[in-house]
């Protein structure tokens, strides 16, 4: 049985159309299902273990990037298979999964082609994408081995799993990572002057790494997969658990 996570901004009209072409899809393939209706303040895995209970085999996240890290952010390690249909802007995270945005998506969900995706973990949070702290006075130590940070200056630390890390100086560059190989790469780029109108910052240095801490002694912001929060402490590791996600024969890993 499939259950279908919609996301609250999907009852716009603009996205009538699509949706209603996306379940004429899924009526043909016959996987259409069961259809939930997400909110701000919805405990998504909640959901996800309750619908379990009831016989789901398959929950499909239906939105965003946003979407995509609400639901995952708490549930990625239910031990059931993921699918995602991705709809409108802010979907970075479907074309490193091979899945192309719109009514077409449901081709690739009835394809039915999986593979286990390693999940990172933070502070009772998981992340299957990338976290990201833009620059901030923080400490890192990874491994119980090595310390880093920058006396009064700041650090951009970008973890990376699913999505590539991508920087720009001079050029665009971008630094690939693949989230089967167990392990979690973390990219720290000090601030070395601060300008009037921009920072410049030092090219990345690149750490693997299986548990990493940062502190600092105020609040810094944490992105990971569309969710934000504001911390003094993480703590940053490989998940136990793996996901089982529904991917396309693009994708980029």
């Amino acid at each position: 049985m499939y259950v279908y996570l919609y996301d609250a901004f999907l009852r716009g009209k603009k996205y009538d159309s699509t949706i209603k072409a996306m379940e004429t899809r899924l009526t043909d393939f016959g996987i259409a299902g069961k259809i939930i209706r997400l909110q701000n303040f919805t405990n998504a895995d909640a959901i996800v273990e309750e619908e379990m209970k009831r016989g789901a085999a398959t929950i499909v996240i239906v939105g965003n990037d946003a979407t995509f890290g609400h639901v995952l952010s708490r549930a990625a390690t239910r031990e059931i298979i993921f699918g995602f249909l991705p709809v409108g802007k802010g979907n970075d995270i479907a074309p490193m999964l091979g899945i192309p945005l719109g009514e077409e998506a449901a081709d690739t969900l009835s394809r039915r082609r999986t593979v286990m995706l390693d999940v990172g973990w933070f502070n009772n949070r998981y992340f299957v994408n990338q976290l990201h702290i833009p620059p901030s006075r923080i400490e890192i130590e990874y491994d119980e081995k090595f310390t880093v940070s920058v006396p009064e200056g700041k650090i951009e630390l970008v973890v990376c799993n699913l999505q590539p890390f991508v920087w720009r100086d001079a050029r665009k560059k971008e630094y690939r990572v693949h989230p089967q190989d167990g392990k979690l790469e973390a990219f720290l780029r000090p601030v070395i002057r601060k300008g009037i109108f921009r920072e410049t910052r030092e090219e990345p240095s690149v750490f693997p790494f299986e548990e990493m801490t940062v502190k600092s002694k105020t609040p810094f912001l944490v992105e990971a997969d569309g969710k934000e929060s504001k911390e003094i402490k993480i703590k940053i590791k490989l998940a136990k658990k793996r996901i089982k996600m529904i991917v396309g024969k693009e994708r980029r890993f």
